[in-house]
């Protein structure tokens, strides 16, 4: 377990067949990236799905701690601490 201890992480349906159906996770870290991480070790192949291969979230994807978007703090490197609640969110495209 990491310094930022155990966080809870809301899982978008696209992303629910990496985890077995779950809609909500535990995971580990003390910052959104270390968190990515961990839950990619659980879940292979999760991370490719909401992080560019520099590490940083895709700009189609919204990741909210406690309700914020990390893109207005300090994005993959937002801190986070034990029971925090880390919100995925797939951008949604289409319409007229």
């Amino acid at each position: 377990m990491s310094e930022g201890g155990t966080v809870h992480v809301l899982i978008p349906t696209p992303l629910r067949s990496y985890t077995g159906g779950a809609a909500r996770v535990e995971s580990a870290g003390n910052s959104v990236a270390a968190v990515l991480e961990q839950l990619n070790a659980q879940y292979p192949g999760i991370k490719e799905r909401i992080c560019e291969a520099d590490g940083e979230i895709r700009r189609f994807v919204n990741v909210f701690v406690n309700g914020e978007n990390v893109r207005k703090l300090s994005g993959a490197a937002t801190p986070v601490k034990l029971g925090d609640e880390i919100g995925i969110v797939p951008a949604m495209a289409g319409g007229r």
